[in-house]
């Protein structure tokens, strides 16, 4: 293995700087954000008021604020919708033209470990020289069962316990409040979590995104969402993953990852 650096054009960046950069973000998203180092980064997301994924978002601690790394064609909708949280607080908000990139099989100078797993390798914000493709990271991440929230969730339509946040460091439960925080925290208190991302494996291309896993009996176990050739994540009923499942009449098997417990 050799390392491997890309940069992610899929990805943007918004600057939330000002004295009440911190205060303003850490009551909105699910990460605990007073506590963020310059330099460092954690993993959240911006959820609806009834507690679904609107955005996934790395934090990144700056001297001034926080940079957060979004998905590119959310940006600017993520702008007005934290404008709009504003109110007095003393922070401004601001698109970014800094570049996203990852490395993996490897650490370079200059990234930061991925807050999610380590197997993923590293983050950065700022300039780097490719030696890969963004289709390659994508790879990478589903050969580790790692949901893409961006890819595979939607806005607005996914719970983020659903998407593995809870085990990829994406929710902070001892924070205090957050948008959605009572949906999330009485689902993972109460241990109602019915569905969660997996990978599905199978022979041949990709089923179609929305197209029904089935169990023998022909009930519905879940809908596969994006993948490759091979490979794909799907949204799965944890209680009907016991016995074969099929997709569009072709058997498929369910792969647990071993970070998921």
């Amino acid at each position: 293995m050799s390392l491997k650096i890309a940069r992610l054009e899929d990805r943007a960046v918004v600057a939330v700087t000002g004295p009440d950069a911190r205060s303003f973000l850490h009551g909105l998203l699910t990460q605990d954000v007073l506590t963020l180092a310059p330099g460092k980064v954690r993993f959240g997301a911006f959820l609806s008021p009834p507690g679904r994924l609107m955005w996934d978002l790395f934090l990144w601690g700056a001297e001034d604020g926080v940079l957060l790394d979004v998905a590119a064609d959310r940006r600017d909708a993520l702008v007005t919708k934290l404008t709009m949280h504003r109110l007095r607080a003393q922070v401004t908000i601001a698109a970014e033209g800094t570049p996203v990139a990852v490395c993996w099989e490897g650490m370079a100078e200059g990234f930061a470990p991925d807050p999610r797993l380590a197997a993923l390798g590293g983050r950065r914000l700022g300039e780097a020289e490719a030696t890969a493709s963004a289709d390659d990271w994508q790879a990478h991440r589903l050969t580790l069962g790692v949901p893409d929230p961006d890819r595979d969730c939607g806005m607005d339509r996914t719970y983020p316990i659903e998407a593995n946040f809870d085990v990829l460091n994406g929710i902070d439960f001892q924070k205090g409040c957050f948008v959605g925080q009572e949906t999330t925290s009485r689902m993972k208190r109460r241990g109602a979590i019915r569905s969660r991302m997996l990978p599905l494996t199978f022979d041949g291309p990709t089923p179609a995104e929305g197209a029904e896993v089935l169990t023998e009996a022909g009930l519905r176990a879940g809908q596969v969402l994006t993948g490759r050739p091979g490979r794909a994540m799907a949204l799965l009923r944890l209680d009907r993953l016991d016995g074969p499942l099929t997709v569009d009449g072709r058997a498929v098997a369910v792969e647990r990852p071993g970070w998921l417990g």
